[in-house]
């Protein structure tokens, strides 16, 4: 996000605060989480121990900021269609590129390509590292009868570069993916609004 976008989305945040854009909370709020996955991530104790703020003002601040995050999350219902990369990354960076832990996220389609209900989290790691194991992702595709799946997972350092885990772990489940008969169509990795194709970089 750029100045321009940052400073729009602090008036918008000030508004929805009731605050003037240049009170003393409000600045305050964004000195100390100056970014927006800092901010994002913010905790009711954090916020608390900035002056003028208590507990009801805390947990106001955190339900508008999950609003916003909700409210700029795509509508992903059993018409949404992915026929690229981009459609996947367009669904899931929203909700993903503030996370400050990496998650696991698996896309379930049938066989028009529509997704079959809402992405499903399937590991959370640590700050770089989230294992997930093939049994979890394909146990979860014949629950929903997916014909086909996409994984994805977040780095939270904000460089999509696949490491030699994410390339191991994609062989494995287009692997045990021919073995249950369900297509592994591509495996994306999410840094910041940024995202690569494990597919289209000849990786799977």
């Amino acid at each position: 996000m750029n100045l321009y976008e940052m400073s729009s989305f602090k008036t918008l945040f000030a508004d929805a605060m009731a605050e003037k854009p240049g009170s003393y909370i409000i600045d305050e709020i964004f000195a100390r989480f100056p970014s927006l996955s800092e901010l994002m991530n913010v905790t009711e104790q954090e916020l608390i121990a900035i002056k003028g703020i208590g507990k009801v003002k805390a947990r106001q601040i955190i339900a508008s900021l999950k609003l916003s995050q909700k409210l700029n999350t795509p509508i992903c219902n059993n018409h949404y269609t992915i026929r690229s990369p981009k459609d996947v990354a367009d669904l899931l960076i929203p909700e993903m590129r503030y996370l400050q832990q990496e998650h696991f996220v698996a896309l379930f389609l049938n066989t028009k390509n529509h997704v079959i209900g809402q992405p499903e989290t399937l590991s959370i790691g640590t700050l770089n590292s989230a294992i997930v194991h093939p049994r979890e992702v394909f146990r979860a595709a014949v629950k929903r009868s997916a014909a086909s799946i996409i994984a994805c997972h977040n780095h939270p350092s904000g460089d999509c570069s696949p490491s030699p885990e994410d390339i191991q772990l994609t062989a494995r489940l287009v692997e045990a993916g021919g073995i249950m008969g369900v297509d592994v169509l591509d495996h994306l990795i999410i840094g910041g609004d940024n995202f690569i194709s494990m597919k289209e970089r000849g990786l799977m």
